[in-house]
């Protein structure tokens, strides 16, 4: 089991980890999730004693790992599957991994039959693809038969028979009893393969729950109701009768109608009174990519203005659980989200300060305003005291004459 206690880490005056606190238990799969900068990878590395924490302890079966006897036979672990000397051959960089924790070279031969690298074995690794070279990296997580395994984005660069052959790989690692720890981006991989998960923003913890439990408390269940495309106005007609129903009407891009509030029967109730056809009416469940998005929507650090313009980050919609609070005060330095607010977003931001590099009111280096607001323009044409004439600009310099061009002649005279 892998266990984390107020686990910080901090570069200087800022905060990648802060009092993180989770445990990983065996004989499941533990969905490690969080946006980009959130302190996933800094995490993995104070698990595996390649970063010292700042504070806090993180323990495998109760003992740092730099603690452990014979470590690689007890704990696996895929990073960067760069990481291997592109001269060796496959078989040869797993070997030399074997010798130095004494590992018998036959346990080779099987991890390499287990990875489907047994036809490649003396190919040299600069030669592989970014699915081989995965494959490459799971097999030397897997040399020691180590009881605990962390793997960050072991699908990269696999095929579709790759991911299928590492998701059963990964549900079959942690039926034998071992414990799993696997960071992905890949929603529709995580919602298959994870048991458990456990998501970051921002270096703090967001939550610690099973997947269906995350699903339930960061979306709500939702109907889909479809009327006759030719009959627009019957849409209209049956979204106005929900809405006053108390249910909650979102259209969607095909035409469809997205309600939540209300039940599907009482759906079907309220568009026979309308004596409006249905052409569509189905229960559906928010997917994990839906619901991860939700929680994580404020914790993100770059955010794109075409997704903004387009609506791509909607309102949770009634019936929904806002996101989970994030404990602890923000500081200066850190990546942490301010707590919530009294009426505001939970992740919201904290105002920036007002000066020439903040969010000065009005005027600030030509945002508009009332004169004077803001801080000075150090680049403006300065002015002249009130009473006297302004000050003449400065006089520009003649302009340089144009190149001759070469493929004119010259110019007898």
């Amino acid at each position: 089991m892998i266990e984390a206690v107020g686990l910080t880490k901090r570069y200087g005056d800022k905060t990648a980890v802060h009092n993180l606190s989770f445990q990983v238990r065996p004989g499941a799969v533990t969905g490690f999730l969080g946006p980009n900068g959130s302190g996933k990878s800094t995490t993995m590395r104070m698990i595996l004693g390649l970063d010292n924490p700042t504070s806090g302890t993180v323990t495998i079966g109760g003992y740092p790992y730099r603690k452990l006897p014979n470590a690689p036979r007890q704990v696996g672990a895929l990073l960067d599957a760069k990481a291997v000397h592109g001269g060796r051959a496959a078989r040869n960089h797993l070997l030399s991994l074997a010798q130095l924790s004494g590992i018998p070279a036959r346990r080779v031969d099987e991890v390499l039959g287990v990875v489907g690298l047994q036809d490649v074995a003396r190919k040299r690794s600069k030669g592989f693809s970014l699915g081989m070279g995965q494959r490459l990296g799971i097999a030397a997580a897997l040399l020691g038969d180590p009881q605990v395994l962390l793997f960050d984005e072991p699908v990269n660069g696999l095929d579709p028979e790759g991911i299928l052959w590492v998701r059963n790989l990964m549900k079959a690692l942690a039926a034998e009893g071992r414990t799993v720890f696997v960071s992905s981006h890949l929603m529709s991989e995580m919602a298959l393969t994870a048991d458990h998960l456990i998501v970051i923003g921002r270096g703090q913890l967001l939550a610690d729950m099973s997947v269906t439990d995350f699903i339930s408390a960061n979306s709500a269940d939702f109907a889909r109701v479809r009327t006759p495309d030719t009959e627009p106005q019957l849409r209209e007609k049956l979204s106005s009768a929900l809405t006053e129903a108390g249910g909650h009407v979102l259209p969607e891009q095909d035409g469809a109608l997205r309600v939540t509030g209300l039940p599907l029967p009482r759906i079907s109730d309220l568009a026979h009174e309308a004596d409006v056809r249905l052409w569509e009416l189905s229960p559906h469940q928010a997917s994990l990519e839906e619901a991860y998005m939700r929680m994580t929507q404020g914790a993100v650090d770059y955010r794109s203005t075409i997704d903004q313009k387009a609506g791509l980050q909607q309102p949770l919609p009634p019936g929904a659980q806002p996101p989970m609070p994030v404990p602890g005060q923000g500081q200066p330095g850190w990546y942490a989200p301010p707590p919530p607010q009294q009426g505001g977003q939970p992740f919201a931001m904290p105002t920036p300060p007002s000066g020439p590099y903040g969010g000065a009111p009005g005027g600030a280096y030509g945002a508009p305003g009332a004169p004077g607001a803001g801080a000075p323009n150090p680049y403006a044409a300065p002015q002249a005291p009130q009473g006297q004439p302004p000050v003449a600009a400065p006089a520009q310099p003649p302009a340089a004459p144009a190149p001759a061009d070469p493929t004119q002649p010259e110019d007898a005279r």
